[in-house]
């Protein structure tokens, strides 16, 4: 694959993350960091009575492609179920080691097929999704994380 790691689709997912802002007094908020890179993300989340993100707030201290995937985390997390998120996580995951074929299940996230054999890059763009799946779960479960 020749496509480049860093293309305009990144750097405009990267500039434009919603939901940058922290909340002021979330259900739940876990901080995830990559130790290769440094990288950071922390995610608060709240869930309604069904246990599905009713809201997000985020701090994201990461590279261009952790920017990135921090955006198409928080743009369609809202109304998913700890367990949605924890799928996307896991097929993230699966798909960048090259276990599985296809993309993840969640809008946006094949933009990443030239990383996949840059597996320094690998951490930073999970950080998101690990972060938002334990959020939620905790949020769902009633407790901090």
């Amino acid at each position: 694959m020749n496509a480049p790691l860093y293309n305009t689709e990144i750097l405009r997912l990267a500039a434009s993350i919603p939901f940058h802002d922290r909340i002021d007094a979330p259900m739940a908020s876990v901080e995830k960091r990559s130790p290769v890179c440094g990288s950071r993300v922390t995610v608060d989340v709240d869930v309604d009575g069904e246990g599905r993100v009713s809201g997000v707030g985020m701090l994201v201290r990461a590279c261009a492609l952790g920017q990135a995937s921090a955006a198409l985390m928080a743009a369609d997390a809202t109304g998913k179920t700890a367990a949605e998120i924890a799928a996307a996580r896991d097929q993230l995951a699966a798909w960048l080691a090259e276990e599985r074929a296809d993309p993840p299940e969640w809008p946006g996230l094949d933009i990443f097929a030239p990383a996949i054999p840059h597996r320094a890059r690998h951490a930073s763009i999970r950080l998101a999704f690990e972060a938002a799946a334990e959020a939620t779960e905790a949020a769902a479960r009633g407790g901090p994380a």
